[in-house]
């Protein structure tokens, strides 16, 4: 079992991928909003399709990074793009794309998994693979129609289609295998050394929101999160980019005038209490950002608008099911009701466990919420660290050379 175990490729975890949606490098912030409000992703791929580039050899295309909202959130709240958010808008893409080299990285389907958690090991993010065919073992060729739009459906290269493979998806890959790591799996946490107590990202509760974007921005990059903490170090909450992932760019202004306690109340599930709206536009105001708050008020405006349409017409459509899927998606991104955080997080909440829980306790909590990481604290909530994805493939990695 262990041996055929070892012999799994990276195609194996491909199986059901869906083609990756793209954007062009020669794209705009603003195209990166529209084509992320439509999308039902949370993330999508940037690619490099420049035939006369002297980094690409021949009529190769290929990905160069992944955007998120939240990167778009972090690059509209700086100072010069809140005075003005129309022109940050205008900018290529590229101002919003992490600096981090190895963020993602193609790798052919035959990439062994050992390989595939060595380099996610290393640092890369997003693992970029050739979708094949299912029946043929080749790779799927489809003509698609030439487009000028940045907001391509999916990402082809004459007819090639790609997907990509993150930590989850391995971690989950792993789990389905759980048996062939035994006893391992059982043993708690805190005996596996998993638990990091020293590069956790946390603001206290009272601080301005604002001084919590670079922190944001880092949890990002790291794929975990930001705690939120009382003067004690007790955990009341978080400000997770897979909750802000979900949310609008309009919450940019939100960060720009809130507490960290006020903002996990205004990204919470069924959008932002009207009390925070008038609280943002007034604050917006007294700082005389119009550029912000002209658009702070356009998207609010838009958002409510937005959300009595799709709840009007449910009770004319829902019966016969026709009921337009792009408009509930827009409606929910934009008006953070159909957020990430009412689906999965729990609202503002974070996910916990204890330095005695055991690691397939804690993979399975991490994978049934659908993020990256899992607080860790004490009986009285005290912080004691996170356990994270890449802690866990650490020892997985480990326990996989042993049965080399």
């Amino acid at each position: 079992m262990a041996v055929s175990f070892l012999r799994h490729e990276v195609s194996d975890l491909c199986l059901g991928k869906p083609a990756l949606r793209s954007l062009s490098i020669s794209a705009t912030v603003a195209d990166a909003v529209e084509a992320l409000r439509i999308s039902e992703d949370n993330f999508i791929s940037v690619w490099d399709c420049n035939h006369h580039s002297k980094s690409l050899a021949g009529d190769q295309c290929r990905c160069i990074g992944k955007l998120c909202m939240v990167d778009v959130i972090c690059y509209l709240s700086k100072d010069d793009n809140l005075s003005s958010p129309s022109a940050a808008l205008k900018a290529p893409v590229s101002e919003i794309l992490t600096k981090i080299p190895g963020t993602v990285m193609h790798v052919d389907p035959s990439c062994s998994l050992l390989q595939a958690i060595d380099l996610i090991l290393q640092g890369n993010q997003n693992l970029v693979v050739p979708i094949q065919n299912r029946l043929s073992g080749t790779s799927r060729r489809k003509q698609f129609p030439k487009s000028t739009n940045y907001m391509t459906t999916t990402t082809n290269h004459n007819g090639q289609e790609f997907c990509w493979l993150t930590q989850e998806d391995v971690i989950r890959f792993l789990l389905s295998s759980i048996g062939v790591f035994s006893p391992m799996p059982a043993l708690s946490i805190d005996s596996l050394g998993i638990i990091n107590t020293t590069d956790i990202l946390a603001i206290n509760y009272h601080s301005p929101a604002s001084s919590a974007v670079q922190l944001i921005s880092q949890s990002l990059e790291q794929q975990t999160s930001v705690a939120v903490v009382d003067i004690d170090d007790v955990l009341i909450g978080e400000i997770s980019p897979f909750t802000l992932a979900c949310c609008d760019e309009s919450v940019a202004a939100a960060i720009a005038t809130l507490s960290c306690g006020e903002l996990m109340d205004y990204i919470d599930c069924g959008g932002p209490p009207e009390h925070l709206i008038k609280i943002v536009t007034e604050r917006l105001k007294e700082r005389k950002l119009q550029g912000a708050l002209e658009n702070y008020s356009s998207a609010t405006n838009a958002s409510a608008n937005l959300v009595s349409s799709s709840s009007s017409s449910s009770s004319d459509e829902e019966s016969s099911g026709s009921l337009n899927s792009t408009k509930l998606r827009s409606a929910g991104r934009f008006s953070r009701s159909n957020s990430y955080s009412a689906r999965m997080v729990r609202r503002s909440e974070a996910i916990v466990c204890h330095p005695k829980s055991s690691l397939v306790a804690v993979m399975i909590q991490a994978i049934a919420h659908r993020v990256n990481y899992v607080w860790v604290i004490e009986d009285d909530y005290n912080l004691v660290g996170i356990v994270t994805f890449s802690g866990m493939l650490e020892v997985f990695r480990e326990h996989l050379e042993t049965m080399i």
